[in-house]
């Protein structure tokens, strides 16, 4: 069965490369450009991984992380453009 990975960023460029290299490499991918979409994607129908970045406006990524613990033990890779 091939993975589904949720990708979470709010830069489509950022979306946009992160999928095409999960794709190229024979998963299955699926985009959220906030973190109030990636719950609901999420709970509708949960994925195998996510990719999700920090720094997003609104619900950041590490928010989406601790309302996804109460739910799911998804692994997930955290992206950060911070420099600290």
């Amino acid at each position: 069965m091939t993975p589904r990975i949720l990708v979470v960023d709010d830069d489509p460029h950022i979306r946009e490369v992160i999928c095409f290299a999960l794709e190229k490499a024979g998963m299955t991918t699926e985009v959220a450009s906030d973190g109030e979409a990636a719950l609901r994607q999420f709970r509708k129908r949960p994925a195998d991984m996510l990719v999700l970045d920090i720094g997003m406006p609104e619900l950041d990524g590490l928010g989406v992380c601790r309302e996804l613990r109460k739910l799911s033990d998804v692994p997930i890779l955290f992206l950060s453009a911070r420099d600290e």
